[in-house]
């Protein structure tokens, strides 16, 4: 890795495996090329040649934001830059053909060896005993040579000296046959000491011969010895180096652990940054800017999480599309980020990103569920989608082509649910009421929404402490405590969460808020309103709600977000509360403390009306 400035990397090649290209057809600098156009590796900016005479040299640019480690990764991946060569590690083992691991070969070649030393060792014990037993008929000779010299000039042919030397020397046969092959010069004095002298060398070679056959341990020690001897001849220094194969190396072996701070925002930007980049505040620093924006644009999800977690993204059309947080493009603080739709390169056209989940295993919770624009809902085991994806994204829920992914929810397999239509109905149940099901199933009916027009417009987690918040298309809304909404069955209308007239309009959107969130009305005619939570009035189930945004005679709200600041670095001295807290589930989602002041016009209370529609149908179930 080399940096090459304005926070950009280079990642330098100066060698590659053997029989490998670097240019020309079908070369490395090609095939790179090749990765850039079709999309596969969409990190790298510039790829060119700078070898000259001083060795190979070729340069691999990254864009700004890339992790070189994870574009080296794909290199090794998708080219020649890592070359697997085959070994053939079939064997004779006891006369049968087997393949075996490199642990086995060195324990059969080990075995093959100590058979060989054994085997040897045999032999020449048997030559040097052979020998031995010769000269010792030689030195008998030599201490009775007057009485073997009379006796083989009196016989009269050669087998009676040999029967005569056996009998009269107590020799054997060999040894009487060696004494009769005696050449006349060993019977100086000098040749009878060179026999002595063979015959102890002999005898010492013998005893070491015994010894080894022996001692297991000795075995061993020629084996070592022998294979030094062989290196040192033969052996010359290592030409490739030995380190984990990168087939077997996790990535995340390559990434650290760390903390990132994940923005998105409702236009469909995104990027990861180090959470070390803002500093620990208390409660009512002043913060500092943690993302640009463009007009009309604000962050919607905000996510603290490690790099190493997951990021689930639900799009309208039921799909999942996953990533991990470290292959998300880091920016700078002040940056925008990186358009969705270059990090998820799946999304079709008219498809956009709904929900998103973080999660490290999997784990956090125990179900995950959907609910779309016709009312139906679907629960599905969560580790049901632990499971690789395609880039082009798998099917998290059967959407029919009239229909579309509303929210996701992680839940934990006894929630309250709280689905909302646009007719002002809420309707609140246990998930237990919601059999689980497979990935590829529509789900069942969570709601009913037959009237025509009718829509669901939100589902969330019914929490006891939260409220529920609704907003009309003519900017009438309201903030009502969950508790106030009893429980109802699956697929009933509901009762009312707001009173509808001419004048408020249909419900735009609802959100289960808490008091220090901040949030942002969208009309259809493109204008932005942001305010508190805590400045929309607190009322009943069945009122009409207060204005909170005031529209145009030919505009309507289009819908309400919760906002998630990412403000930190403050110099406030209180107690020592920290900005970015985490929340429960592996996923730590952060807002700030809403500073927005409240609409003017909050004078218009209404009065609490106490009808209510109520019709606890059950529908059937559908999958």
């Amino acid at each position: 890795m080399e940096p090459i400035g304005q926070g950009r990397e280079a990642i330098i090649v100066t060698e590659l495996p053997y029989m490998v290209r670097k240019g020309g057809d079908g070369g490395l600098i090609v095939k790179i090329a090749q990765l850039v156009q079709e999309k596969k590796i969409t990190e790298i900016s510039d790829v060119r040649d700078e070898s000259d005479r001083h060795g190979m040299r070729v340069v691999i640019e990254l864009k700004r934001g890339s992790n070189p480690k994870v574009v080296l990764n794909k290199l090794y991946k998708h080219t020649q830059m890592q070359s697997t060569f085959g070994v053939n590690m079939v064997a004779l083992v006891d006369g049968v053909p087997k393949t075996l691991g490199l642990k086995e070969i060195l324990v059969h070649y080990v075995e093959h060896q100590r058979e060989v030393v054994v085997r040897r060792t045999k032999f020449e014990l048997r030559q040097k005993e052979a020998r031995a037993h010769i000269l010792e008929g030689l030195l008998v000779a030599l201490e009775r040579l007057d009485d073997v010299i009379e006796l083989i000039r009196g016989s009269k042919d050669p087998d009676v000296a040999r029967q005569g030397l056996m009998s009269g020397f107590d020799l054997t046969r060999v040894q009487a046959q060696a004494i009769l092959d005696l050449r006349l010069q060993r019977l100086t004095a000098l040749e009878s000491d060179k026999i002595r002298a063979e015959h102890s060398d002999i005898m010492e070679r013998i005893r070491e011969l015994r010894e080894i056959l022996g001692d297991e341990g000795r075995v061993m020690r020629i084996i070592k010895e022998e294979l030094s001897e062989i290196s040192e001849v033969y052996g010359n220094e290592r030409r490739t180096v030995i380190s984990p194969s990168e087939e077997d190396l996790d990535i995340e072996d390559l990434i650290q652990d760390r903390q990132m701070v994940v923005t998105i925002t409702n236009s469909g930007y995104i990027k990861s940054i180090p959470s070390d980049t803002y500093k620990k505040q208390r409660r009512g620093g002043v913060g500092i800017t943690g993302m640009g924006t463009k007009e009309g644009d604000w962050i919607e999800h905000l996510f603290v999480s490690s790099t190493h977690d997951y990021l689930l993204f639900f799009t309208n059309r039921g799909k999942i599309y996953r990533q991990k947080v470290y292959e998300l493009p880091e920016g700078a603080r002040t940056a925008r980020g990186s358009a969705l739709v270059n990090v998820l390169e799946g999304l079709g056209d008219g498809e956009r990103v709904q929900s998103v989940l973080s999660t490290r295993d999997f784990t956090e919770g125990k179900y995950v569920v959907f609910a779309t624009r016709k009312g139906m809902i679907k629960k599905t085991d969560f580790l049901a989608y632990n499971t690789p994806i395609k880039s082009a994204g798998i099917i998290a829920i059967k959407i029919r082509d009239d229909d579309e992914l509303v929210a996701v929810r992680r839940t934990s397999g006894d929630d309250e649910l709280i689905m909302i239509s646009k007719s002002g109905q809420a309707v609140r149940f246990n998930e237990n009421q919601v059999r689980g099901m497979g990935r590829d199933t529509s789900g069942v009916k969570g709601m009913n929404v037959s009237q025509e027009g009718n829509q669901i417009i939100a589902m969330d987690v019914a929490e006891a402490d939260r409220e529920l918040l609704v907003i009309t298309e003519n900017g009438y809304g309201k903030r009502t405590p969950i508790d106030q909404y009893r429980e109802t069955k699956r697929g009933a209308m509901g009762v009312k969460t707001i009173k509808l007239t001419d004048e408020r309009g249909g419900l735009a959107g609802a959100l289960v808020v808490k008091e220090h969130q901040e949030l942002v009305f969208v009309s259809q005619g493109g204008m932005i309103q942001r305010t508190s939570v805590r400045g929309i009035s607190q009322q009943g189930r069945a009122t009409q709600g207060v204005r909170v945004m005031k529209v145009k005679d030919d505009d309507i709200v289009a819908a309400v977000a919760l906002i998630a600041e990412d403000s930190a670095d403050g110099e406030a001295e209180d107690d020592g509360q920290d900005e970015l807290a985490p929340v429960e589930g592996g996923q730590e989602e952060t807002s700030a403390e809403a500073h927005a002041d409240a609409p003017a016009d909050l004078d218009a209370q209404a009065d609490e009306v106490p009808a209510e529609t109520s019709d606890d149908v059950d529908a059937p179930d559908v999958e």
